[in-house]
């Protein structure tokens, strides 16, 4: 069925590009032009994208990112050896 009608986009494409990484109505736009024209297919688009067209990113441990983020820091704070130092 087609989605966009303005460009000839089906439902079949936006899920192809959606499966190639492009999960909003703007990174689909960019991959075909869908919603550039007149507009009208932008929220089909939306309820494509929200039916799994798009594979979901899994929420990362807030635990794993407290500790990189911890890590980071601490790394970031150690000073460089000076020109003495490191020979």
């Amino acid at each position: 069925m087609y989605v966009c009608s303005c460009f000839g986009i089906t439902e079949q494409q936006v899920r192809e590009h959606a499966e190639t990484g492009a999960c909003t109505p703007r990174q689909i736009a960019g991959a075909c032009k869908a919603g550039t024209d007149c507009g009208s297919c932008v929220r089909k688009i939306q309820a494509l994208l929200g039916r799994g067209a798009c594979p979901r990113r899994e929420a990362l441990d807030p635990v794993v990112l407290t500790t990189a983020a911890t890590t980071a820091a601490a790394a970031a704070s150690v000073p460089e050896p000076t020109a003495a130092e490191a020979a």
